[in-house]
């Protein structure tokens, strides 16, 4: 029997520490919040939603590195939170 272990979303402020199956994204509207996510939110709806409007507002150009998602971090964690469920479905 295998132990199933939830999808963390954790806040992060170090550069070297995205683990494998995770990537970075920027939070917030005027100060940038980053946080390790894993890569299979980007097969989601919702997610993809999200990173559309990214888009409009940033385009493709990301100087913190990481996407920037020009969204309240409540918002965000709201978000991450149900697409956590989905995936435990």
């Amino acid at each position: 029997m295998a132990i199933r272990m939830p999808c963390i979303i954790k806040k992060s402020s170090t550069g070297g520490d995205v683990p494998k199956g995770h990537f970075v994204v920027y939070i917030g509207e005027k100060q940038k919040k980053r946080f390790v996510i894993p890569i299979s939110f980007l097969s989601q709806p919702l997610f993809q939603d999200l990173l559309s409007q990214a888009e409009e507002e940033f385009g493709f150009d990301h100087p913190m590195g990481g996407v920037t998602i020009p969204c309240s971090e409540d918002f965000f964690v709201d978000l991450t939170s149900r697409l956590r469920k989905c995936q435990g479905n």
